[in-house]
């Protein structure tokens, strides 16, 4: 493992600023590491944000799980704790989300994804209040489609990612959104390692953006279960629930989870699957329920061995890109 202490990459940020090399997302949005946070729903608070943001990183509030006053004050909480740029991601299927759509725009959010949906009608106003908007999609037609109404880039997802996901895998997504649009693209699902996020940018990506490998930083604010759930977690771990249904959600393989498999398969109603989900995602969050809850993560939890600061995975996502791109300097493909 490349080594990560708090000062490996301080300046690293600047140092990329002051090349003339290819645009990437820490230029891009003054930020020192290329990485936006996930928006995790029910975790990514204003304070675990903030805490991404100050690490170097990109932090992202997740608006699914709250009410539109419980947004606007984490955005509020989250600038008292960070004089750096900060984001919000807003599901487009949360019943609030017209006024969740004008609480960023009020509150000059300067960074929003999406997911669940088209934006298609709130980017003219969130970008005259400021804002880049980046929807993150799991196919090129949309891409395509989003770029075409206003979005400032796109977050392509692979299926490897944790929550909800598509169909194609980051490897295939990612090179195609690229050669379907003329904005930047960012990869997302299966990214926790400095090889991971090299291929990510061989891909034609300009950063990433990772959940899964923050699940086990000593910032994130979930239940000490679930953290060794990731930890314990092998390569085939994860298992994606809900696929008959139309709504595949990737989550750690346990009771609730294999339960709702089975049930899925033997034909049981929308009804009947929604009520094993109903509220799990919180047990997992707060309570650490082992049974009931749905553990949302990615496919590289398998490869996540410990709890650590959120700088030093940052650094070390970094620093270990370095790392191989200079391995592979010295050898022929």
């Amino acid at each position: 493992m490349v080594d990560a202490t708090e000062t490996c990459f301080q300046d690293a940020g600047m140092r990329n600023k002051e090349s003339n090399g290819p645009q990437t997302l820490d230029r891009l949005l003054g930020i020192e590491f290329p990485f936006i946070q996930g928006g995790m729903a029910n975790i990514a608070t204003g304070a675990f944000a903030a805490a991404v943001s100050n690490a170097g990183a990109l932090g992202i509030i997740a608006a699914g799980g709250m009410h539109a006053d419980d947004l606007r004050e984490q955005i509020r909480l989250c600038r008292s704790l960070t004089g750096r740029p900060f984001g919000v991601n807003l599901m487009l299927m949360h019943r609030d989300v017209d006024r969740m759509a004008e609480i960023v725009a009020q509150e000059q959010v300067g960074f929003i994804t999406t997911g669940a949906g088209s934006p298609a009608r709130w980017i003219e106003s969130w970008k005259d209040a400021g804002a880049l908007v980046y929807p993150v999609v799991s196919s090129v037609a949309l891409a395509q489609r989003l770029v075409g109404v206003g979005a400032d880039g796109i977050i392509a997802e692979g299926g490897e990612s944790g929550g909800h996901v598509g169909e194609s895998t980051t490897m295939t997504l990612v090179p195609q959104v690229v050669d379907a649009v003329d904005v930047p693209v960012v990869a997302a699902g299966g990214i926790a390692c400095g090889r991971q996020y090299v291929a990510a940018r061989a891909l034609g990506a300009i950063g990433a953006q990772v959940g899964t490998c923050l699940l086990v930083s000593e910032e994130c604010p979930i239940h000490d279960n679930y953290k060794q759930a990731v930890l314990k977690a092998r390569d085939t771990g994860t298992v994606v629930f809900g696929r008959i249904g139309g709504t595949p959600v990737r989550a750690l393989k346990n009771q609730m989870a294999r339960e709702y498999v089975k049930q899925e398969k033997a034909g049981a109603g929308k009804d009947e699957l929604e009520t094993m989900t109903l509220g799990a995602l919180r047990l997992a969050v707060h309570e650490g329920d082992m049974k009931r809850g749905s553990f949302m993560a990615g496919q590289v939890a398998g490869q996540l061995q410990e709890i650590r600061p959120l700088r030093a995975i940052f650094c070390d996502l970094y620093a270990g890109a370095e790392k191989r791109l200079l391995d592979l300097e010295g050898e022929s493909l």
